[in-house]
């Protein structure tokens, strides 16, 4: 698991690949979150999916909290490490 906590409005993240599941829920704050060439507004209470191998970047808007899991848990493959 990941919290994001107040991260501050930020210029769009590199695009990444993951071999991993990646979902994620919005506790406060605006972001957008491009996947695959289409553009997500994410807002307090939303939720989001990012499938295995799905072209992705994030772009804080305003000060974002939100907290995302992997699937499967990033343990099972020492990412954490």
């Amino acid at each position: 698991m990941r919290l994001w906590r107040d991260e501050p409005p930020s210029e769009a993240k590199p695009l990444s690949v993951r071999d991993y599941e990646v979902v994620g829920y919005v506790i406060g704050g605006r972001a957008e979150l491009e996947l695959e060439g289409q553009t997500i507004r994410l807002e307090t209470g939303d939720s989001w999916l990012v499938p295995r191998g799905a072209r992705h970047t994030y772009r804080i808007l305003e000060s974002f909290t939100a907290v995302e899991a992997t699937a499967p848990p990033a343990q099972v493959h020492g990412r954490d490490a």
